[in-house]
C-alpha cells in the first residue's frame, strides 16, 4: 500500500506550497518557506502521513513520518 505523503513545494510565482502526494493543486500557499513547513507538519501529524520538504531547486531536503512507520527503529519496539 503506497505511503500517504505532504509535500512543501516552492511555487513559480515565488512563495511555497503545501500539496498532498499526487496532486497538482496546492493545499495552501506561503510567501515564507517555515509557514509552509508548520502548516504542513500539522496536516501531516493529523492525518498520520510522512511530510516531504523541498528546496527551491525542488530536491528533497528533509523528511518527516507521522504514520505507521513499516520499520521503526530497534529501539522504538
Amino acid at each position: 500500500m503506497p505511503r500517504k505523503t505532504h509535500h512543501v513545494v516552492p511555487n513559480a510565482e515565488g512563495g511555497w506550497d503545501v500539496k498532498g502526494g499526487g496532486s497538482k493543486r496546492a493545499i495552501k500557499h506561503h510567501e515564507r518557506k517555515t509557514d509552509a513547513i508548520n502548516q504542513a507538519r500539522g496536516i501531516s501529524i493529523n492525518q498520520k502521513s510522512e511530510l516531504v520538504i523541498h528546496n527551491k531547486d525542488r530536491k528533497i531536503s528533509n523528511a518527516d513520518s507521522h504514520g505507521n512507520d513499516p520499520y521503526p527503529p530497534k529501539d522504538k519496539r
